[in-house]
């Protein structure tokens, strides 16, 4: 079975949501992100409310007016495959007027708004907000944009800019980028006025606030620009996490070492007191933060789609681990940090001994990573 991740949620899952409308906690979502809403995909199951803002990437909201949108506005000629995509996009944020219209803004609003509602009398309260953004298509305010462009650029607005650099300009590369970064800085401000809204309410007194996101993007590193599945290298997979805690003793603190996406779960049920489900698989980061030592992983492993990375102090390889075409690389992150050249026909022992751990470790979780879909939909 292959595990390409946005399939409905199994049966057997056991969410957040779960555990803590279980526990007693009111439970929240607001999200634009649309992958969570497709048909049959059950994203929103123990959530007591729930709230999609729509009109995100390729959302079917609209069908038209589409004779008002020239795509070689906001297309590269190098990248034709991208067209349907910005078209609905387009078609989906053609009555957007002000910055307060754009997707972060509402998303955010939205969560302001369920706090004035709910959290004097909604307590226990869990709350979980999805933004979309910084994801394509990179369309920021223009005034955000502009922090970060600095040449005098007169092409298309490039908002979903071809896979590689290979056949663009410097400065359309620097175009795409001023996007991406004017994009990032726009949801910190809309994340921002959101803490203001919490802090206003008397929240930050007593709520335990979690910021992650799920991965980044390249950026021009090795001449590509967007992720992928081949491309799990530090620039995707180095993300941000951080935890706010109302006892401010461990404020500032910063935890060393390898932590992952499956560790959120266990360390905010430990900060509330609530036991993990037998199926998660991460753990409590929470004791780290206490003692201020470093994680003592030495190999975590991450995966998207049929690829799969290995990374440890030394090594991250980089493999296909279900049966297709070969694709293997492998960086020395001691002397090469940013995973910039691939060593891997220099160093066949290492690769070999990396393919194994993959498929060892792929092979040893079929029992949690395969389910069964449920015939009625919470």
């Amino acid at each position: 079975m292959k595990i390409r991740g946005w399939h409905p949620l199994f049966t057997e899952d056991v969410t957040m949501s779960e555990t803590l409308k279980a526990a007693g906690f009111t439970t929240a979502l607001i999200s634009d992100v649309y992958h969570q809403f497709k048909p049959d995909k059950n994203f929103n199951r123990a959530f007591d409310s729930w709230r999609w803002l729509r009109g995100n990437k390729s959302d079917r909201l609209e069908t038209g007016p589409k004779k008002a949108i020239n795509l070689a506005d906001y297309t590269h000629p190098a990248y034709p495959g991208a067209r349907a995509g910005v078209l609905q996009y387009l078609l989906n944020r053609r009555s957007w007027k002000t910055t307060e219209d754009y997707l972060a803004a509402r998303t955010f609003g939205e969560a302001s708004r369920w706090l004035e509602n709910n959290a004097d009398e909604a307590r226990p309260f869990y709350l979980h907000v999805e933004s979309f953004w910084p994801h394509e298509f990179w369309d920021p305010p223009e005034e955000f944009y502009r922090l970060y462009m600095k040449s005098d650029y007169k092409g298309p607005r490039l908002i979903s800019p071809p896979p590689t650099t290979e056949k663009m300009s410097p400065v359309e590369v620097e175009h795409a980028r001023a996007l991406y970064a004017g994009l990032v800085s726009f949801v910190d401000d809309r994340i921002g006025k959101f803490l203001r809204d919490a802090e206003r309410m008397g929240l930050m007194n007593n709520t335990i606030i979690v910021f992650v996101a799920d991965h980044g993007t390249m950026m021009g590193e090795q001449g590509q620009l967007h992720k992928g599945e081949t491309r799990i290298r530090t620039q995707v997979t180095h993300v941000p996490l951080m935890i706010y805690h109302p006892r401010q003793k461990w404020g500032g603190r910063r935890v060393k070492g390898f932590v992952q996406h499956p560790d959120l779960m266990p360390t905010v049920l430990d900060l509330v007191g609530v036991p993990p489900p037998a199926r998660v698989t991460g753990e409590s980061l929470w004791p780290l933060v206490e003692s201020g030592s470093a994680s003592r992983r030495e190999t975590i492993i991450t995966g998207w789609g049929e690829h799969g990375a290995v990374r440890n102090h030394e090594w991250v390889y980089i493999g296909r681990w279900s049966p297709g075409p070969v694709f293997e690389q492998l960086y020395d992150v001691r002397r090469d940090p940013k995973e910039l050249t691939d060593v891997a026909g220099k160093n066949p022992a290492v690769v070999a001994e990396f393919r194994a751990r993959l498929k060892d470790h792929v092979n040893s979780g079929w029992t949690i990573t395969r389910g069964t879909f449920a015939t009625r939909l919470a």
